[in-house]
C-alpha cells in the first residue's frame, strides 16, 4: 500500500488515529503479515504531519505486537499468533473500541429473562441431588415435550446440544463427508463458513432476494453436486431476511426431485425473538430436513442450548457420537430451560424483546430512509447495509465512534465480495438512532 493510498484511509491524523487505522487493517486482512509498512517521512509527507507523529503512531503498533521494526529494512507487520478463534470468527471480534460497539451481534442483556428466579426454582426442586445415570436420556422429557409442541414439523427424533454451531457441526459430521459440496447462503454466517473450511467441505453460494435463497441459485447448487443445503430460515445472519412460505414451497420443489440425495439443514439462530413465522422446509420434505433452534438469543448465550429435531438415523447417529465426548448437554441447564419456557414472566420477556428488537430495526430503517439509504428493517437484530467502500466506511464510523462488523467475512468468496457492513441492534438506544443513521450514511457515501 503507498504512502498516498494509506493517507487517504487516515480520518485522525493524531498517533493514536494513525495507529488505529494501521492496527484495522492488520486485523481486517488489508495488510497482511511480511507487509512493508511506508516509512516514517513518506507517510509524514502524505498525511501532512511531522515525522514525530508518526513514529508514535509506529512504537505504539510495535508495543501491541503489530508490526516490527528492522532499521533500514523498514517496518513490517507481525505474523499475528494464532489465537483462539478461526479467521472469520476473528475478523468479527477484532476491532478497536469504540463508544458504540454495534458490531458483537449479541442480544441486549437487558431483554433477556431474568435467570435468577428460574435458577432459585430450579435449585428448590433439586434436580442435580439426584446424580442420575450416564445412560439417562440425553434430553429431559419435559423439554422434549415443550420442543415438540412448538416444533415448525413433526421430527422422529430431538435431541439438544451446546449451542447452534455446535448443532451444525454435529449434523454436518454425519450426513456429509469431506470434500463434499455444501450449498450455503451468500452472504451468511462467518463463524459457518469456517465450520464448513474447517470440515474440508466445499462451500457453493446460494444468493438471496427479500423473501429468502434464490430458487435459481439453489437449483445451480444442487445441479453442481451439493449434497447439502445449508438455511437460515428466518432472521437471517446478517441480511434479516425471512424465507416466506412462498418461497419455502419454490425450494422444496427444486429440492424434491433430488430428495432422497440431498440434506436440508436449517438454522433457526434467532428463535423466539424473530418476528417472522418459521417457514421451514421440514412441512414439505419432512424425512430429509434437520431443524436446529437456538435459545441463546431470546434466554441467554450461556445456557448454550440448541435444539435438534429430524429423522432418526441422523439424530441417533449424532446422539450415539456425543456419548463419546461430552455425552449430554447439562440437565440442570436443561430444567432452567423448562423453567423459562414455561414461567409467564419469562414468556413475557422474550416477547417484549421480540417486539423491542422489531422497533429498533424499523426506527433505523427509517432513519437511514431521511438519509437516502434504502435498508429494510428486515428481522432479528441484524441490518445489512450497504457501502460503496469498506475500509473508508470502517475508518469514518470508527470516526464517529461507531463499530459495526465488516461485511467481507460473510462473503463465501471475501475477494469478490460487495462493500456492505453488518449493524446488530443489540446495543442499539433510540437516542442513538439519528446519530447512527448519520454516520452510518457518511460512511456508505463515496
Amino acid at each position: 500500500m503507498s504512502p498516498q493510498e494509506l493517507a487517504e484511509l487516515v480520518a485522525d491524523r493524531s498517533p493514536r488515529g494513525i495507529a488505529a487505522t494501521i492496527a484495522r487493517l492488520v486485523h481486517t486482512g488489508d495488510l497482511l503479515p511480511g507487509d512493508r509498512l511506508p516509512t516514517v517521512r513518506q507517510l509524514a509527507g502524505a498525511l501532512g504531519v511531522s515525522p514525530a507523529t508518526v513514529g508514535s503512531a509506529w512504537q505504539t503498533l510495535a508495543s501491541a505486537g503489530l508490526v516490527v521494526s528492522r532499521g533500514r529494512a523498514g517496518t513490517s507487520v507481525l505474523p499475528g499468533s494464532a489465537g483462539r478463534l478461526p479467521p472469520r470468527y476473528r475478523a468479527l471480534a477484532d476491532g478497536p473500541s469504540a463508544r458504540l460497539d454495534l458490531a458483537a451481534g449479541a442480544p441486549d442483556p437487558g431483554l433477556l429473562p431474568d435467570l435468577a428466579p428460574a435458577l432459585a426454582r430450579v435449585a428448590a426442586r433439586a434436580p442435580g441431588a439426584r446424580a442420575g445415570d450416564y445412560l439417562d436420556d440425553p434430553v429431559l422429557p419435559d423439554l422434549e415435550r415443550l420442543l415438540r409442541s412448538s416444533w415448525p414439523f413433526v421430527p422422529q427424533r430431538l435431541t439438544v446440544v451446546d449451542g447452534a454451531v455446535d448443532a451444525l457441526s454435529r449434523v454436518l459430521e454425519q450426513v456429509v463427508g469431506f470434500g463434499s459440496r455444501v450449498a450455503v447462503e451468500d452472504p451468511g454466517f462467518p463463524p459457518v463458513l469456517d465450520l464448513i473450511d474447517h470440515l474440508g467441505l466445499e462451500p457453493v453460494p446460494v444468493a438471496l432476494d427479500d423473501q429468502g435463497p434464490r430458487p435459481d441459485a439453489l437449483a445451480d447448487a444442487v445441479g453442481s453436486g451439493a449434497r447439502v443445503v445449508l438455511l437460515q430460515p428466518r432472521a437471517q445472519n446478517p441480511t434479516g431476511v425471512s424465507t416466506t412460505p412462498a418461497r419455502a414451497r419454490d425450494l422444496a420443489a427444486v429440492l424434491r426431485p433430488v430428495a432422497g440425495q440431498v440434506w436440508v439443514v436449517e438454522d433457526d439462530h434467532a428463535g423466539a425473538v424473530a418476528s417472522s413465522p418459521d417457514a421451514s422446509l421440514g412441512r414439505l420434505l419432512p424425512d430429509r430436513v434437520v431443524h436446529v433452534r437456538s435459545y441463546s438469543t431470546s434466554h441467554g448465550p450461556d445456557l448454550r442450548i440448541a435444539a435438534v429435531g429430524g429423522p432418526a438415523d441422523v439424530l441417533d447417529r449424532l446422539v450415539a457420537r456425543r456419548m463419546l465426548g461430552p455425552g449430554w448437554t447439562s440437565r440442570l441447564l436443561q430444567h432452567v430451560l423448562v423453567d423459562l419456557l414455561t414461567d409467564s414472566r419469562s414468556v413475557e420477556a422474550v416477547a417484549r424483546a421480540r417486539d423491542d428488537y422489531a422497533g429498533r430495526r424499523r426506527a433505523l430503517s427509517v432513519a437511514l430512509a431521511r438519509h437516502g439509504l434504502d435498508v429494510p428493517p428486515g428481522d432479528g437484530l441484524h441490518l445489512w447495509v450497504p457501502v460503496h467502500d469498506e475500509p473508508t466506511a470502517l475508518v469514518r464510523l470508527e470516526a464517529a465512534g461507531v463499530r459495526v462488523a465488516r461485511g467481507r467475512p460473510f462473503s463465501c468468496d471475501p475477494a469478490r465480495a460487495t462493500g456492505h457492513v453488518r449493524v446488530s441492534v443489540g446495543a442499539l438506544r433510540p437516542g442513538d438512532v439519528d446519530t447512527v443513521a448519520a454516520a452510518l450514511a457518511a460512511a456508505a457515501a463515496r
